[in-house]
């Protein structure tokens, strides 16, 4: 058993510059590569989440736009129909006063039209009653003359 232990003891005493090598490498692993990996990478995933938080910036920006726009032509809409509506009344009271017009047009030419019916009645009835009584006149010369002298 002391052989077996003297033998361990060889065999540490050979690992002691292994442990310590591998001491020595792991300590310039971690200060040459492990750290600047760890500094890279999380510089990396802060340019990223920062990418991703710029992206979402620019996605909800480009939404207010874009409700921005809609509003905008909503209001275009709501104005270019009142436009419309707005000549639409305007060619409808037009029409509606040319209508009104030609009807007080029509209506003179018809109180116009019966004047001169009127005025012609008269005339008619005054050439009538002249003629009635220079007709009556007549018949009364031609009844009340004598029978023989007429004739």
């Amino acid at each position: 058993m002391d052989q077996t232990l003297h033998q361990l003891g060889e065999l540490l005493l050979g690992a002691v510059p292994t442990v310590i090598l591998l001491a020595l490498l792991y300590a310039l692993y971690a200060t040459l590569v492990h750290k600047p990996l760890r500094r890279v990478l999380e510089e990396r995933r802060s340019k990223t989440e920062g990418a991703v938080e710029k992206s979402r910036a620019d996605i909800a920006a480009a939404e207010a736009r874009t409700a921005e726009y809609e509003q905008r032509l909503r209001e275009a809409r709501a104005t270019v129909f009142k436009a419309q509506e707005a000549r639409r009344q305007a060619a409808l009271q037009a029409r509606t006063n040319a209508l009104a017009e030609a009807r007080r047009r029509a209506q003179a030419q018809v109180q116009t039209a019966k004047q001169d019916i009127e005025q012609d009645r008269e005339t008619a009835q005054a050439g009538l009653q002249a003629e009635a009584a220079a007709l009556a006149r007549e018949i009364v010369r031609r009844v009340l003359a004598p029978a023989g002298a007429g004739r």
